[in-house]
C-alpha cells in the first residue's frame, strides 16, 4: 500500500484509551443495565404502544439482500424490493379500508403533514383552497396533531370531549361549515375510548363538503376489528413502529404511511409503486402529486418488519393480537378502580386513563406514583396526558404483556395507593432504588448538561442534570 503523504499524517499520537477487551465489554454492560426497555420489562406508556419487536422480523430485515441493497439500484436490480412494498400498500389498504398508499412518509408526524398536504391538493384542484382553511382537532388530540395543521397553514379549530369522552357534537356542529377543510382524529381517541358518535360526525364533515383524517396512533385497538375507511375517513396515517411492530424511540427510524380513497390517490406522493404487466416500477408521471416527502422511498427496513409482521399473523392474528390488546387494558381498568379514579365509564379500548383525584388528598400526586412505580421495577406510564385530564395516569399493557405481568403490575399500583395513604412521604421521596434518585426537573430542563464532565466539575456547578 502506498504510505499517507507527509502532510496528511497525524503529527501527535491519538488520544484513545488502551484498555483491555474484557474491561470494555464490562464497561458497556454494566451501561446496558442501567437502561430500561421493552425487552427488560413492562413498558406501558399509553398512546405510544411499546410492545415486543419479534426477533424474526430483525433477521429478516438484516438480510444481506435487503440491508446492503443500495437506494440508487435501478428498477431491474430491485424487482424483489419493490415486490415487497407494493405488497406492503395491498395489505395496508385492505386493513384500513381505503384504495390506495404511499410508504414514503417517515413517521406519523411526517405522515400527518402529507396527509394535510393532501388534503390542501384535492381542495386546490376544486378551487377551493383558500374557502377551505379550518382543520378542526378534538382537545384530546395528540400534541403533534396542532403543530401539523399549522405547518400546513390552516387554521386550528378545536372541538370540546364531552362527559361519557365522545366529541361534543353540538360544539361540533358549531364549528362545521363551508370553511372546514377537515377533521383529524384518532379512534378510539388518546382516553382510549372508541367514540360512539362516529357515524353522525362523517355525516357532519361529509355533508359539509369536508375530508376526515385518521391519526392511526391508535389502530393497535381496531386493527383486524374495524376499518378507518368504513367509518368514513378520507386519509390515515399508519404507524409502522406502533401497530406493526418496529423497535421505538430513539429518534427512529420509524414509519407512516398514509392511505387515501380513490378520489385522492392522484395527489399522493411520487414516486409511486406500481405494478406492471411483468415488472414493478416507480412512476413519476403524476401530474397532481404534491411530490416527494422523504429521500428514496421511506425507510424500507421498517417495510419489512411490518409486512413480517403481517404476513406472519395474517388475518385473524392481526385481530387476536388486537382483543388481546384490548382485554389487558380492560383487565387492568378492573383492578385499579377501586383503588384509584377512573374518569370515564364506558369501557376503554387499549389504554385506560386513571387520575390521582384520591391520592391527591394525601399530596401524593401523578408525578410521586410514576417515580415509585419504579422501584416496584415497572417502567411508568405516561402521566398528566391527556391534558384535559387532572393528573392523568395513561395506560397501556398492548397485547405483549402476559396475564401475570399484568397482576404484579396491578398488585404495584394497589400497594402505592395504599403506601399514598399510610405513609405518603415513601412515595412523595421516590425513587429509592435507583443510582440516581428525583432529579430536580425544573434546572435539569432548564440548564440541561449535554455532556460528561468529572464529579469536581460538575460539583463547582448549580445542581443540573444529564
Amino acid at each position: 500500500m502506498p504510505e499517507i503523504p507527509a502532510e496528511l499524517r497525524r503529527a501527535d499520537p491519538p488520544r484513545l484509551p488502551e484498555l483491555a477487551e474484557p474491561d470494555l465489554l464490562r464497561h458497556f454492560t454494566e451501561l446496558s443495565t442501567q437502561n430500561f426497555g421493552i425487552d427488560t420489562g413492562f413498558y406501558p406508556l399509553g398512546s405510544c404502544t411499546m410492545k415486543h419487536n419479534p426477533r424474526v422480523n430483525e433477521r429478516l430485515a438484516a438480510l444481506p439482500g435487503f440491508s446492503g441493497l443500495h437506494p440508487h439500484e435501478d428498477e431491474d436490480g430491485a424487482q424483489g424490493a419493490l415486490r415487497l412494498c407494493w405488497e406492503l400498500q395491498e395489505a395496508l389498504a385492505e386493513i384500513t379500508g381505503l384504495d390506495a398508499v404511499s410508504l414514503q412518509p417517515a413517521a406519523g408526524s411526517q405522515g400527518e403533514l402529507t396527509g394535510l398536504m393532501l388534503m390542501r391538493a384535492y381542495f386546490a384542484d376544486r378551487g377551493e383552497a383558500d374557502s377551505r382553511h379550518k382543520v378542526v382537532i378534538p382537545d384530546t388530540a395528540h400534541g403533534t396533531n396542532p403543530a401539523s395543521v399549522t405547518m400546513a397553514g390552516y387554521e386550528l379549530t378545536p372541538v370540546r370531549t364531552d362527559r361519557r369522552g365522545n366529541i361534543d357534537i353540538d360544539d361540533l356542529r358549531a364549528k362545521v361549515d363551508a370553511s372546514t377543510a377537515g377533521l383529524m382524529l384518532t379512534n378510539p381517541s388518546t382516553l382510549g375510548l372508541f367514540d360512539e358518535n362516529i357515524e353522525e360526525i362523517t355525516k357532519i364533515f361529509h355533508g359539509a363538503g369536508a375530508l376526515m383524517y385518521y391519526d392511526g396512533a391508535n389502530l393497535n385497538a381496531v386493527c383486524g376489528i374495524s376499518r378507518p375507511g368504513d367509518m368514513g375517513f378520507d386519509i390515515v396515517h399508519i404507524n409502522l413502529h406502533k401497530t406493526f411492530s418496529q423497535p421505538h424511540g430513539g429518534g427512529g427510524p420509524g414509519g407512516g404511511p398514509i392511505a387515501v380513497v380513490k378520489r385522492l390517490e392522484p395527489f399522493l406522493p411520487v414516486p409511486r409503486i406500481v405494478k406492471g404487466n411483468a415488472r414493478f416500477v416507480l412512476a413519476d408521471d403524476r401530474p397532481q402529486s404534491i411530490g416527494r416527502v422523504k429521500a428514496f422511498h421511506g425507510n424500507y427496513g421498517m417495510m419489512l418488519r411490518a409486512l413480517a409482521y403481517v404476513l406472519t399473523h395474517g388475518p385473524d392474528g392481526l385481530r387476536e393480537a388486537t382483543e388481546a390488546a384490548v382485554l389487558n387494558a380492560r383487565y387492568i381498568a378492573h383492578g385499579l378502580v377501586t383503588e384509584y379514579d377512573k374518569p370515564f365509564a364506558a369501557p376503554p379500548m387499549h389504554e385506560v386513563v386513571f387520575t390521582d383525584k384520591r391520592q391527591s388528598r394525601k399530596g401524593v400526586h401523578t408525578l410521586d406514583i410514576a417515580k415509585r412505580l419504579i422501584d416496584y421495577g415497572f417502567h411508568p406510564p405516561t402521566i398528566y396526558f391527556p391534558l384535559i385530564v387532572q393528573g392523568a395516569m395513561l395506560i397501556e399493557p398492548t397485547e405483549s404483556v402476559g396475564r401475570q405481568e399484568l397482576d404484579q403490575f396491578i398488585e404495584a399500583m394497589r400497594s402505592i395507593a395504599h403506601e399514598a395513604v399510610e405513609d405518603p412521604e415513601l412515595v412523595l421521596n421516590a425513587p429509592h432504588t435507583t443510582r440516581i434518585g428525583r432529579l430536580d426537573e425544573a434546572t435539569a430542563a432548564r440548564r440541561p448538561v449535554l455532556r460528561w464532565k468529572t464529579p469536581q466539575a460538575a460539583s463547582s456547578k448549580a445542581p443540573t442534570a444529564s
